[in-house]
């Protein structure tokens, strides 16, 4: 695909995606009580990470129906400093605003269309400690589950199922501690989304927090990879001698 239409099909892959994951918390709450589990500790764990599971798998689907579409755009970086897909330095240019835009819009839509009982449930990535502290937070979980998320789609198991369940199993363990500090969000258009609902989108804090450190934390994440197992070069097809 085109860097335009790659960017057009990640706007609204991250639409989507804004929309439905702001509601794991609720699905979790919901589906705790309806099976009688809410007094467990461990039990909501377990359950978001079911949810996380199935909607990641699903939305794995569709962005490679849509050619590749990605919700994350440090996951787009990091992917490109690793040495691994199509992307140019043009097209992430073009994607990244594409995914910030399509975060806003899921985040309005959830909030226009929840019923007011539930919106205190509807909750993005906020910032709970100092500046700095949550800047360097957000950067080291950003590049943990950067450097995690290379490895299990790329060096990781063949079973595409088995391969996603790592990952929801790895997104809930580097979720727990980070939720102290910054939400966590390890994706800056998701918390580019909810920072203009809130009205602190324009704000040094959130371009310093949720931008530049996981920005970083990818990146780097993407070289330590790259360093330990460096992509491999292409293969030239050998020409076969034209006889004369």
């Amino acid at each position: 695909m085109g860097p335009i239409k790659i960017a057009i099909a990640d706007m609204l892959i991250t639409f989507m995606w804004i929309f439905c994951s702001s509601m794991f918390g609720l699905f979790t709450s919901s589906i705790a009580t309806a099976i009688g589990v809410q007094t467990l500790s461990w039990a909501p764990i377990v359950i978001i990470t079911v949810i996380i599971f199935v909607f990641v798998f699903i939305f794995t689907i569709i962005g490679e129906f849509l050619g590749g579409a990605s919700f994350n755009p440090t996951g787009t970086a990091a992917f490109y400093a690793a040495g691994v897909g199509d992307d140019s330095l043009i097209s992430m240019a073009l994607r990244f605003p594409a995914q910030a835009v399509g975060a806003v819009g899921g985040a309005v839509a959830i909030m226009e269309v929840i019923p007011d009982q539930y919106k205190h449930m509807i909750v993005g990535p906020s910032l709970k400690v100092d500046t700095h502290t949550g800047a360097i937070a957000e950067g080291i979980l950003t590049f943990v589950i950067t450097f995690v998320v290379l490895f299990i789609i790329l060096k990781g198991p063949q079973s595409a199922i088995f391969k996603t369940w790592l990952l929801a199993i790895s997104t809930v363990a580097i979720l727990m501690p980070g939720t102290a500090y910054t939400g966590p969000s390890m994706n800056p258009a998701n918390a580019f989304g909810w920072a203009y609902v809130n009205n602190w989108h324009n704000t040094w804090e959130q371009f310093y927090v949720y931008w530049i450190c996981p920005f970083i934390g990818a990146i780097l994440a993407a070289w330590v990879f790259r360093l330990f197992f460096p992509p491999q070069p292409p293969v030239k097809k050998a020409r076969k001698a034209k006889k004369a």
